[in-house]
Protein backbone atom coordinates (compact mmCIF):
# COMPACT_ATOMS: atom_id res chain seq x y z
CA UNK A 1 0.00 0.00 0.00
CA UNK A 2 3.04 2.31 0.86
CA UNK A 3 4.27 1.67 -2.79
CA UNK A 4 0.97 2.32 -4.17
CA UNK A 5 0.43 5.59 -2.09
CA UNK A 6 4.42 6.81 -3.25
CA UNK A 7 3.46 5.87 -6.90
CA UNK A 8 0.04 8.33 -6.65
CA UNK A 9 1.39 11.17 -4.85
CA UNK A 10 4.25 11.00 -7.48
CA UNK A 11 1.77 11.05 -10.24
CA UNK A 12 -0.01 13.49 -8.34
CA UNK A 13 2.54 15.75 -8.36
CA UNK A 14 3.58 15.21 -12.01
CA UNK A 15 0.21 16.44 -13.27
CA UNK A 16 -0.08 19.76 -11.02
CA UNK A 17 3.26 20.97 -12.40
CA UNK A 18 2.34 21.00 -15.90
CA UNK A 19 2.63 23.82 -18.13
CA UNK A 20 0.51 24.16 -21.08
CA UNK A 21 0.55 26.45 -24.44
CA UNK A 22 -2.84 26.77 -24.52
CA UNK A 23 -6.23 25.65 -23.58
CA UNK A 24 -6.59 22.71 -26.40
CA UNK A 25 -3.21 21.39 -25.35
CA UNK A 26 -4.45 20.78 -21.38
CA UNK A 27 -7.51 19.34 -22.46
CA UNK A 28 -5.47 16.94 -25.14
CA UNK A 29 -3.47 16.20 -21.89
CA UNK A 30 -6.11 15.79 -19.93
CA UNK A 31 -7.56 13.26 -22.26
CA UNK A 32 -4.78 11.09 -23.27
CA UNK A 33 -4.61 10.40 -19.16
CA UNK A 34 -8.23 9.63 -19.02
CA UNK A 35 -7.61 7.28 -21.74
CA UNK A 36 -4.74 5.12 -19.91
CA UNK A 37 -7.05 5.67 -16.51
CA UNK A 38 -10.26 4.31 -17.76
CA UNK A 39 -12.27 7.29 -18.00
CA UNK A 40 -13.72 10.05 -20.63
CA UNK A 41 -13.81 13.62 -19.97
CA UNK A 42 -15.44 16.56 -21.09
CA UNK A 43 -15.37 20.33 -20.72
CA UNK A 44 -17.30 22.42 -18.64
CA UNK A 45 -16.57 25.58 -16.52
CA UNK A 46 -15.26 28.13 -18.26
CA UNK A 47 -14.16 31.87 -17.30
CA UNK A 48 -13.60 34.66 -19.64
CA UNK A 49 -11.02 38.03 -18.97
CA UNK A 50 -12.84 41.45 -18.48
CA UNK A 51 -12.68 42.21 -21.95
CA UNK A 52 -14.71 38.74 -22.98
CA UNK A 53 -11.99 37.78 -25.82
CA UNK A 54 -9.95 35.69 -24.32
CA UNK A 55 -10.67 32.35 -22.00
CA UNK A 56 -8.88 32.61 -18.88
CA UNK A 57 -9.71 29.31 -16.83
CA UNK A 58 -10.91 25.96 -18.08
CA UNK A 59 -12.39 23.28 -15.69
CA UNK A 60 -12.13 19.66 -17.36
CA UNK A 61 -14.39 17.04 -15.53
CA UNK A 62 -15.42 13.37 -15.48
CA UNK A 63 -17.74 12.71 -18.23
CA UNK A 64 -19.71 11.32 -15.04
CA UNK A 65 -19.30 14.48 -13.19
CA UNK A 66 -22.52 15.53 -11.83
CA UNK A 67 -26.58 14.50 -11.71
CA UNK A 68 -29.88 14.29 -14.52
CA UNK A 69 -31.16 17.06 -14.20
CA UNK A 70 -34.56 16.57 -11.74
CA UNK A 71 -36.91 17.42 -13.78
CA UNK A 72 -36.69 15.12 -16.29
CA UNK A 73 -36.32 11.90 -13.31
CA UNK A 74 -39.44 13.11 -12.07
CA UNK A 75 -41.25 12.85 -15.43
CA UNK A 76 -43.81 10.23 -15.28
CA UNK A 77 -43.58 7.34 -17.72
CA UNK A 78 -46.90 7.98 -19.61
CA UNK A 79 -45.76 11.57 -20.30
CA UNK A 80 -42.75 10.57 -21.80
CA UNK A 81 -42.50 10.26 -26.21
CA UNK A 82 -40.05 7.52 -25.72
CA UNK A 83 -38.30 5.07 -22.58
CA UNK A 84 -35.58 7.48 -21.48
CA UNK A 85 -31.68 6.41 -21.44
CA UNK A 86 -29.68 5.04 -19.07
CA UNK A 87 -28.22 7.00 -16.03
CA UNK A 88 -24.52 8.15 -16.72
CA UNK A 89 -24.30 10.95 -14.76
CA UNK A 90 -23.01 9.82 -11.25
CA UNK A 91 -21.75 12.74 -9.30
CA UNK A 92 -17.92 12.15 -10.13
CA UNK A 93 -15.67 14.59 -8.51
CA UNK A 94 -12.27 13.73 -10.64
CA UNK A 95 -11.55 17.29 -12.78
CA UNK A 96 -8.32 19.31 -13.98
CA UNK A 97 -8.97 22.83 -13.76
CA UNK A 98 -6.52 25.31 -16.10
CA UNK A 99 -5.85 28.65 -15.64
CA UNK A 100 -4.03 31.39 -18.26
CA UNK A 101 -1.19 33.02 -16.50
CA UNK A 102 -1.60 37.37 -18.24
CA UNK A 103 2.12 37.26 -18.24
CA UNK A 104 3.16 34.75 -20.24
CA UNK A 105 -0.21 33.53 -22.10
CA UNK A 106 0.50 29.64 -21.18
CA UNK A 107 -1.94 27.48 -18.99
CA UNK A 108 -0.72 25.89 -15.39
CA UNK A 109 -2.93 23.42 -13.02
CA UNK A 110 -5.02 25.49 -10.84
CA UNK A 111 -6.92 22.46 -9.25
CA UNK A 112 -6.77 18.50 -10.27
CA UNK A 113 -9.01 15.85 -8.17
CA UNK A 114 -8.41 11.95 -9.31
CA UNK A 115 -10.86 10.74 -7.30
CA UNK A 116 -13.76 8.89 -9.02
CA UNK A 117 -17.17 7.44 -7.42
CA UNK A 118 -17.59 4.59 -10.30
CA UNK A 119 -15.36 1.82 -11.93
CA UNK A 120 -12.94 2.67 -14.67
CA UNK A 121 -12.94 1.23 -18.09
CA UNK A 122 -10.29 -1.43 -18.82
CA UNK A 123 -7.40 -0.42 -21.13
CA UNK A 124 -8.95 -2.53 -24.18
CA UNK A 125 -12.37 -0.76 -23.53
CA UNK A 126 -11.42 3.04 -22.49
CA UNK A 127 -10.40 3.78 -26.02
CA UNK A 128 -14.45 3.34 -26.69
CA UNK A 129 -15.21 5.85 -24.65
CA UNK A 130 -16.82 9.29 -26.08
CA UNK A 131 -13.87 12.01 -25.67
CA UNK A 132 -11.70 9.12 -26.87
CA UNK A 133 -13.46 8.59 -29.76
CA UNK A 134 -12.18 10.39 -33.25
CA UNK A 135 -12.78 10.66 -36.73
CA UNK A 136 -9.23 11.59 -38.46
CA UNK A 137 -9.11 13.52 -41.51
CA UNK A 138 -7.41 10.61 -43.69
CA UNK A 139 -10.25 7.92 -42.26
CA UNK A 140 -12.94 10.72 -43.22
CA UNK A 141 -11.91 11.57 -46.48
CA UNK A 142 -11.97 7.50 -46.79
CA UNK A 143 -15.21 7.36 -45.57
CA UNK A 144 -16.14 9.63 -47.73
CA UNK A 145 -14.79 7.89 -50.95
CA UNK A 146 -16.59 4.28 -49.66
CA UNK A 147 -20.10 5.81 -49.25
CA UNK A 148 -19.66 7.31 -52.46
CA UNK A 149 -19.16 3.95 -54.03
CA UNK A 150 -22.19 2.48 -51.99
CA UNK A 151 -20.76 1.26 -48.96
CA UNK A 152 -22.69 0.66 -46.39
CA UNK A 153 -21.84 2.13 -43.70
CA UNK A 154 -21.53 -0.89 -41.30
CA UNK A 155 -19.42 -2.27 -44.15
CA UNK A 156 -17.24 0.53 -43.67
CA UNK A 157 -16.54 -0.12 -40.12
CA UNK A 158 -15.36 -3.88 -41.12
CA UNK A 159 -13.54 -2.13 -43.62
CA UNK A 160 -12.13 0.23 -41.53
CA UNK A 161 -11.04 -2.34 -38.72
CA UNK A 162 -9.38 -5.10 -41.07
CA UNK A 163 -7.21 -1.57 -42.26
CA UNK A 164 -5.86 -0.75 -38.61
CA UNK A 165 -5.90 -4.60 -36.92
CA UNK A 166 -8.97 -4.15 -34.77
CA UNK A 167 -11.78 -2.31 -33.72
CA UNK A 168 -10.00 -0.66 -30.94
CA UNK A 169 -7.30 1.04 -33.17
CA UNK A 170 -9.74 2.14 -35.08
CA UNK A 171 -10.53 5.10 -32.90
CA UNK A 172 -14.40 5.58 -33.61
CA UNK A 173 -17.34 3.24 -33.86
CA UNK A 174 -20.07 2.85 -36.09
CA UNK A 175 -22.42 5.21 -34.84
CA UNK A 176 -19.68 7.93 -35.05
CA UNK A 177 -19.37 7.20 -38.85
CA UNK A 178 -23.33 7.37 -38.94
CA UNK A 179 -23.14 10.77 -37.67
CA UNK A 180 -20.21 12.15 -39.67
CA UNK A 181 -22.10 10.69 -42.99
CA UNK A 182 -25.11 12.76 -42.22
CA UNK A 183 -23.36 16.08 -40.88
CA UNK A 184 -20.96 15.75 -44.12
CA UNK A 185 -24.84 14.97 -46.09
CA UNK A 186 -26.20 18.10 -44.47
CA UNK A 187 -22.73 20.62 -45.21
CA UNK A 188 -22.61 19.40 -48.64
CA UNK A 189 -26.34 20.22 -49.40
CA UNK A 190 -26.43 23.15 -46.96
CA UNK A 191 -27.09 25.41 -49.65
CA UNK A 192 -30.32 23.71 -51.30
CA UNK A 193 -30.78 20.53 -52.55
CA UNK A 194 -31.28 21.32 -56.05
CA UNK A 195 -28.82 23.88 -56.33
CA UNK A 196 -26.09 21.33 -54.92
CA UNK A 197 -27.02 19.17 -57.96
CA UNK A 198 -27.09 21.87 -60.17
CA UNK A 199 -23.42 22.96 -58.79
CA UNK A 200 -22.24 19.62 -59.17
CA UNK A 201 -22.98 19.62 -62.89
CA UNK A 202 -21.21 22.69 -63.46
CA UNK A 203 -18.60 21.07 -62.08
CA UNK A 204 -18.93 18.32 -64.07
CA UNK A 205 -18.76 20.62 -67.73
CA UNK A 206 -15.93 22.36 -66.14
CA UNK A 207 -14.11 18.65 -65.85
CA UNK A 208 -15.94 17.32 -69.49
CA UNK A 209 -16.47 20.12 -71.82
CA UNK A 210 -19.23 17.84 -73.98
CA UNK A 211 -20.80 17.28 -70.71
CA UNK A 212 -24.82 18.59 -71.40
CA UNK A 213 -27.13 19.43 -68.62
CA UNK A 214 -30.55 21.65 -68.93
CA UNK A 215 -32.77 22.82 -66.11
CA UNK A 216 -36.31 23.91 -65.92
CA UNK A 217 -37.71 26.37 -62.44
CA UNK A 218 -40.85 27.76 -61.71
CA UNK A 219 -42.21 31.40 -60.76
CA UNK A 220 -40.72 30.50 -57.30
CA UNK A 221 -37.51 29.33 -57.95
CA UNK A 222 -38.47 25.58 -58.06
CA UNK A 223 -36.95 23.10 -59.76
CA UNK A 224 -39.45 21.61 -62.65
CA UNK A 225 -36.98 19.71 -64.47
CA UNK A 226 -33.66 18.36 -65.23
CA UNK A 227 -31.56 16.54 -67.94
CA UNK A 228 -28.36 15.60 -68.23
CA UNK A 229 -25.70 13.76 -70.09
CA UNK A 230 -22.10 13.33 -70.61
CA UNK A 231 -19.66 13.06 -73.48
CA UNK A 232 -20.09 9.08 -73.63
CA UNK A 233 -22.81 8.94 -73.47
CA UNK A 234 -23.77 11.12 -76.29
CA UNK A 235 -20.82 9.35 -78.32
CA UNK A 236 -23.06 6.30 -77.63
CA UNK A 237 -26.29 8.02 -78.63
CA UNK A 238 -24.29 8.60 -82.02
CA UNK A 239 -23.41 5.61 -82.53
CA UNK A 240 -26.91 3.27 -80.58
CA UNK A 241 -29.56 5.78 -80.89
CA UNK A 242 -31.84 4.89 -83.87
CA UNK A 243 -34.04 2.76 -80.61
CA UNK A 244 -34.53 4.15 -77.37
CA UNK A 245 -36.35 2.54 -74.27
CA UNK A 246 -37.29 4.80 -71.15
CA UNK A 247 -39.77 4.63 -68.33
CA UNK A 248 -40.98 6.78 -65.79
CA UNK A 249 -42.46 4.63 -63.20
CA UNK A 250 -40.10 5.19 -60.71
CA UNK A 251 -39.84 7.82 -58.07
CA UNK A 252 -35.55 7.14 -56.77
CA UNK A 253 -35.95 10.34 -53.87
CA UNK A 254 -37.48 11.62 -51.12
CA UNK A 255 -39.17 14.36 -53.39
CA UNK A 256 -41.23 11.50 -55.03
CA UNK A 257 -40.36 12.97 -58.91
CA UNK A 258 -40.37 10.63 -61.71
CA UNK A 259 -36.70 9.77 -62.79
CA UNK A 260 -36.47 9.25 -66.58
CA UNK A 261 -33.43 7.09 -67.98
CA UNK A 262 -33.01 7.28 -71.65
CA UNK A 263 -31.57 3.69 -72.70
CA UNK A 264 -30.87 1.70 -75.59
CA UNK A 265 -28.79 -1.15 -77.06
CA UNK A 266 -25.18 -1.34 -77.56
CA UNK A 267 -23.28 -3.62 -79.81
CA UNK A 268 -22.65 -6.59 -77.28
CA UNK A 269 -26.60 -5.96 -77.03
CA UNK A 270 -26.25 -4.50 -73.02
CA UNK A 271 -28.00 -1.71 -71.74
CA UNK A 272 -26.59 1.50 -72.82
CA UNK A 273 -27.25 4.97 -71.23
CA UNK A 274 -27.81 7.69 -73.34
CA UNK A 275 -29.23 10.51 -70.31
CA UNK A 276 -31.05 10.59 -67.55
CA UNK A 277 -33.88 13.17 -66.74
CA UNK A 278 -35.88 14.14 -63.73
CA UNK A 279 -39.62 16.03 -63.70
CA UNK A 280 -41.67 17.63 -61.54
CA UNK A 281 -45.27 16.59 -62.78
CA UNK A 282 -45.84 13.98 -65.26
CA UNK A 283 -47.25 16.58 -67.67
CA UNK A 284 -47.38 16.36 -71.43
CA UNK A 285 -45.78 19.55 -71.48
CA UNK A 286 -42.91 18.06 -68.93
CA UNK A 287 -42.39 15.48 -71.19
CA UNK A 288 -42.30 17.51 -74.25
CA UNK A 289 -39.52 19.58 -72.30
CA UNK A 290 -37.47 16.20 -71.57
CA UNK A 291 -37.84 15.46 -75.25
CA UNK A 292 -36.82 18.36 -77.20
CA UNK A 293 -33.72 19.20 -74.55
CA UNK A 294 -32.63 15.47 -75.17
CA UNK A 295 -32.84 16.38 -78.78
CA UNK A 296 -30.73 19.70 -78.32
CA UNK A 297 -28.57 17.36 -76.45
CA UNK A 298 -28.16 14.77 -79.72
CA UNK A 299 -27.87 17.55 -82.53
CA UNK A 300 -31.53 17.39 -82.87
CA UNK A 301 -30.94 13.01 -83.95
CA UNK A 302 -34.56 11.69 -83.29
CA UNK A 303 -34.88 8.17 -82.62
CA UNK A 304 -36.13 5.46 -85.45
CA UNK A 305 -37.93 3.92 -82.93
CA UNK A 306 -39.32 4.47 -79.12
CA UNK A 307 -40.77 1.78 -76.28
CA UNK A 308 -42.45 3.61 -73.33
CA UNK A 309 -44.65 2.04 -70.51
CA UNK A 310 -48.23 3.34 -72.38
CA UNK A 311 -48.07 6.99 -70.39
CA UNK A 312 -51.06 8.64 -72.38
CA UNK A 313 -49.03 12.01 -71.39
CA UNK A 314 -45.97 10.59 -72.64
CA UNK A 315 -47.55 9.11 -75.88
CA UNK A 316 -48.68 13.02 -76.61
CA UNK A 317 -44.80 14.51 -76.28
CA UNK A 318 -43.82 11.98 -78.34
CA UNK A 319 -46.22 12.64 -81.12
CA UNK A 320 -45.38 16.13 -80.87
CA UNK A 321 -41.59 15.99 -80.61
CA UNK A 322 -40.59 12.65 -82.34
CA UNK A 323 -43.64 12.54 -85.02
CA UNK A 324 -41.48 10.16 -87.59
CA UNK A 325 -40.11 8.14 -84.67
CA UNK A 326 -42.16 4.31 -84.80
CA UNK A 327 -43.28 4.44 -80.89
CA UNK A 328 -44.50 1.18 -79.18
CA UNK A 329 -45.55 0.20 -75.58
CA UNK A 330 -44.24 -2.09 -73.45
CA UNK A 331 -45.32 -5.81 -73.61
CA UNK A 332 -44.28 -6.53 -70.06
CA UNK A 333 -46.86 -3.82 -68.77
CA UNK A 334 -49.39 -4.67 -71.34
CA UNK A 335 -48.82 -8.68 -69.49
CA UNK A 336 -49.27 -7.20 -66.37
CA UNK A 337 -52.68 -4.90 -66.98
CA UNK A 338 -54.08 -8.20 -68.79
CA UNK A 339 -53.37 -9.76 -65.45
CA UNK A 340 -54.93 -6.76 -63.28
CA UNK A 341 -57.82 -6.10 -65.64
CA UNK A 342 -58.94 -9.28 -67.04
CA UNK A 343 -60.48 -12.18 -65.05
CA UNK A 344 -61.44 -14.66 -67.39
CA UNK A 345 -58.86 -17.35 -68.61
CA UNK A 346 -60.01 -17.84 -72.31
CA UNK A 347 -60.21 -14.03 -72.50
CA UNK A 348 -56.82 -13.39 -71.53
CA UNK A 349 -55.46 -15.88 -74.17
CA UNK A 350 -57.00 -14.69 -77.18
CA UNK A 351 -56.05 -10.81 -76.35
CA UNK A 352 -52.38 -12.18 -75.53
CA UNK A 353 -53.07 -13.32 -79.64
CA UNK A 354 -53.49 -10.18 -80.95
CA UNK A 355 -50.04 -9.44 -79.01
CA UNK A 356 -47.96 -12.03 -81.05
CA UNK A 357 -50.49 -12.97 -84.23
CA UNK A 358 -48.48 -11.70 -87.76
CA UNK A 359 -51.43 -11.95 -89.76
CA UNK A 360 -52.38 -8.99 -92.42
CA UNK A 361 -53.52 -5.87 -90.88
CA UNK A 362 -57.05 -6.53 -92.49
CA UNK A 363 -56.99 -10.07 -90.94
CA UNK A 364 -56.45 -8.87 -87.92
CA UNK A 365 -58.67 -5.89 -87.85
CA UNK A 366 -61.82 -8.30 -88.23
CA UNK A 367 -60.07 -10.79 -85.21
CA UNK A 368 -60.77 -7.16 -83.29
CA UNK A 369 -64.13 -6.81 -84.11
CA UNK A 370 -64.91 -10.31 -83.48
CA UNK A 371 -63.97 -10.39 -80.46
CA UNK A 372 -65.15 -7.10 -79.16
CA UNK A 373 -68.30 -8.18 -79.84
CA UNK A 374 -67.99 -11.68 -78.10
CA UNK A 375 -67.15 -9.82 -75.31
CA UNK A 376 -69.34 -7.30 -75.44
CA UNK A 377 -67.25 -4.34 -75.08
CA UNK A 378 -69.31 -1.35 -75.55
CA UNK A 379 -68.17 1.40 -72.90
CA UNK A 380 -65.23 3.65 -74.53
CA UNK A 381 -64.10 3.75 -70.60
CA UNK A 382 -63.45 -0.12 -70.55
CA UNK A 383 -59.86 -1.45 -71.02
CA UNK A 384 -60.50 -3.38 -73.75
CA UNK A 385 -61.55 -0.54 -75.35
CA UNK A 386 -58.69 2.13 -74.77
CA UNK A 387 -56.03 -1.07 -75.79
CA UNK A 388 -58.16 -1.33 -79.01
CA UNK A 389 -57.80 2.93 -79.52
CA UNK A 390 -53.92 2.27 -79.46
CA UNK A 391 -53.95 -1.30 -80.71
CA UNK A 392 -51.36 0.57 -83.42
CA UNK A 393 -48.94 0.91 -80.72
CA UNK A 394 -48.79 -2.70 -79.78
CA UNK A 395 -49.97 -5.34 -82.11
CA UNK A 396 -47.66 -7.53 -84.36
CA UNK A 397 -49.27 -6.68 -87.10
CA UNK A 398 -48.56 -2.77 -87.17
CA UNK A 399 -45.18 -3.18 -85.96
CA UNK A 400 -44.12 -5.58 -88.32
CA UNK A 401 -41.24 -4.54 -90.50
CA UNK A 402 -40.24 -1.52 -88.33
CA UNK A 403 -36.87 -1.12 -86.26
CA UNK A 404 -36.81 -1.98 -83.04
CA UNK A 405 -33.35 -3.86 -82.18
CA UNK A 406 -35.39 -7.38 -81.33
CA UNK A 407 -36.82 -5.09 -78.41
CA UNK A 408 -40.90 -5.43 -77.40
CA UNK A 409 -40.27 -3.93 -73.62
CA UNK A 410 -38.58 -1.87 -71.39
CA UNK A 411 -37.32 -4.31 -69.31
CA UNK A 412 -33.94 -2.51 -70.48
CA UNK A 413 -34.93 0.71 -68.03
CA UNK A 414 -36.68 -1.58 -65.88
CA UNK A 415 -33.17 -3.47 -65.15
CA UNK A 416 -31.58 -0.14 -65.15
CA UNK A 417 -34.14 1.06 -62.12
CA UNK A 418 -33.51 -2.52 -60.42
CA UNK A 419 -30.00 -1.39 -60.20
CA UNK A 420 -30.67 1.78 -59.09
CA UNK A 421 -32.61 0.67 -56.58
CA UNK A 422 -29.95 -1.49 -55.23
CA UNK A 423 -29.03 0.48 -51.99
CA UNK A 424 -31.19 3.04 -53.10
CA UNK A 425 -33.40 4.41 -50.10
CA UNK A 426 -36.48 6.47 -50.12
CA UNK A 427 -35.27 9.35 -47.94
CA UNK A 428 -32.21 10.24 -50.65
CA UNK A 429 -31.60 13.87 -51.12
CA UNK A 430 -31.40 14.44 -55.25
CA UNK A 431 -27.72 14.93 -54.90
CA UNK A 432 -27.43 11.36 -53.08
CA UNK A 433 -29.44 10.16 -56.13
CA UNK A 434 -26.99 11.49 -58.15
CA UNK A 435 -24.07 10.35 -56.83
CA UNK A 436 -25.70 6.71 -56.90
CA UNK A 437 -27.07 6.89 -60.30
CA UNK A 438 -23.17 7.91 -61.49
CA UNK A 439 -21.88 4.79 -59.61
CA UNK A 440 -23.89 2.84 -61.83
CA UNK A 441 -23.21 4.43 -64.75
CA UNK A 442 -19.61 3.50 -64.26
CA UNK A 443 -20.18 0.07 -63.18
CA UNK A 444 -22.23 -0.33 -66.88
CA UNK A 445 -19.09 1.02 -68.54
CA UNK A 446 -16.79 -1.19 -66.46
CA UNK A 447 -18.89 -4.51 -68.31
CA UNK A 448 -18.68 -2.72 -72.00
CA UNK A 449 -15.29 -2.08 -71.63
CA UNK A 450 -14.71 -5.81 -70.60
CA UNK A 451 -17.19 -7.37 -73.48
CA UNK A 452 -15.05 -5.01 -75.90
CA UNK A 453 -12.01 -6.53 -74.54
CA UNK A 454 -13.06 -10.27 -74.86
CA UNK A 455 -14.51 -9.65 -78.27
CA UNK A 456 -11.05 -7.96 -79.63
CA UNK A 457 -9.51 -10.84 -78.05
CA UNK A 458 -11.31 -13.74 -79.60
CA UNK A 459 -13.37 -14.70 -82.13
CA UNK A 460 -17.03 -17.33 -81.57
CA UNK A 461 -16.45 -20.88 -82.11
CA UNK A 462 -17.65 -22.01 -85.32
CA UNK A 463 -17.80 -25.48 -86.67
CA UNK A 464 -15.86 -26.93 -89.41
CA UNK A 465 -18.87 -27.62 -92.29
CA UNK A 466 -20.11 -23.73 -91.04
CA UNK A 467 -21.60 -22.28 -93.70
CA UNK A 468 -19.26 -19.23 -95.81
CA UNK A 469 -22.20 -16.86 -93.35
CA UNK A 470 -21.78 -18.40 -90.39
CA UNK A 471 -17.86 -17.99 -90.36
CA UNK A 472 -17.68 -14.27 -91.85
CA UNK A 473 -20.45 -13.36 -89.78
CA UNK A 474 -18.46 -14.64 -86.59
CA UNK A 475 -14.93 -12.50 -87.91
CA UNK A 476 -17.26 -9.25 -87.94
CA UNK A 477 -19.75 -9.67 -84.85
CA UNK A 478 -19.47 -9.23 -81.26
CA UNK A 479 -20.27 -12.73 -79.59
CA UNK A 480 -23.52 -11.68 -78.61
CA UNK A 481 -24.37 -10.42 -81.99
CA UNK A 482 -23.14 -13.17 -83.37
CA UNK A 483 -25.71 -15.22 -81.25
CA UNK A 484 -28.60 -13.87 -82.79
CA UNK A 485 -26.78 -14.59 -86.42
CA UNK A 486 -26.85 -18.21 -85.23
CA UNK A 487 -30.75 -18.17 -84.48
CA UNK A 488 -31.78 -16.61 -87.48
CA UNK A 489 -29.30 -18.90 -90.02
CA UNK A 490 -31.05 -21.70 -87.61
CA UNK A 491 -34.86 -19.94 -88.24
CA UNK A 492 -34.30 -19.87 -91.92
CA UNK A 493 -32.78 -23.35 -92.26
CA UNK A 494 -35.94 -24.32 -90.89
CA UNK A 495 -38.07 -22.70 -93.79
CA UNK A 496 -39.39 -23.91 -97.21
CA UNK A 497 -40.08 -22.11 -100.19
CA UNK A 498 -43.42 -22.64 -101.81
CA UNK A 499 -43.52 -20.06 -104.64
CA UNK A 500 -41.20 -17.75 -106.83
CA UNK A 501 -42.90 -14.69 -107.69
CA UNK A 502 -41.07 -12.95 -110.29
CA UNK A 503 -41.74 -8.96 -110.47
CA UNK A 504 -40.15 -6.29 -113.00
CA UNK A 505 -37.86 -4.72 -110.06
CA UNK A 506 -38.22 -6.83 -107.03
CA UNK A 507 -38.88 -11.18 -106.54
CA UNK A 508 -40.82 -11.96 -103.89
CA UNK A 509 -40.21 -15.51 -102.20
CA UNK A 510 -43.37 -17.28 -100.57
CA UNK A 511 -42.02 -19.24 -97.66
CA UNK A 512 -43.58 -21.47 -94.38
CA UNK A 513 -42.25 -22.94 -91.22
CA UNK A 514 -41.47 -26.40 -91.84
CA UNK A 515 -43.74 -26.70 -88.59
CA UNK A 516 -46.16 -24.41 -90.07
CA UNK A 517 -46.82 -25.01 -93.67
CA UNK A 518 -50.39 -24.26 -93.84
CA UNK A 519 -48.80 -20.38 -92.55
CA UNK A 520 -47.51 -18.45 -95.55
CA UNK A 521 -45.08 -15.87 -95.30
CA UNK A 522 -43.91 -13.47 -97.63
CA UNK A 523 -40.25 -12.20 -98.57
CA UNK A 524 -39.78 -9.37 -101.03
CA UNK A 525 -35.80 -8.90 -102.49
CA UNK A 526 -34.72 -5.85 -104.72
CA UNK A 527 -31.59 -5.64 -106.11
CA UNK A 528 -29.82 -2.73 -105.93
CA UNK A 529 -25.73 -1.88 -107.50
CA UNK A 530 -25.34 -5.95 -107.27
CA UNK A 531 -26.43 -5.64 -103.94
CA UNK A 532 -29.68 -7.46 -102.28
CA UNK A 533 -32.36 -5.82 -99.63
Amino acid sequence: MAYASDESMFEYLNVVSKMFDSEAEGYEFYNKYALEKGFSVRKSYVEWDGSNKYIILRKIVCSRQGFREEKHMKRKMEDRKRRPRSLTRVGCNAKLVITRQEETGRWFVKDFIDEHSHPLAPRDLSCLLRSHRRISDEQKADIADMEKCGIRKYRIMDILCFQYGGFDKVGCIKRDIYNFCHANKQETISVGDANTVIMHMMARRERDVDFFFKYLVDEHGHLKGLFWADSQSRLDYEAFGDVIVFDSTYRTNKYNLPFVPFVGLNHHRSTVIFGCGIISHETSQAYEWMLRTFSDCMAQKHPISVITDGDLAMQRAIRVVWPDSNHRLCIWHIQQNIVRHLHDDDVKEEFRSFIYDTSSIEEHEIEWIYFLQRNKVTSEESWLHQMYQMRKLWCAPYLEGRCFLGLSSNQRSESLNSVLHTHLEGKMSLFEMLEHYERCLASRRINEALHDVEALQSVPFTEENASPLEKHAATVFTPSVFKMVLWSIDAVSKCQIREILDGSEDSTYVVSKQERMDKKFGVRIEEQGGLLH
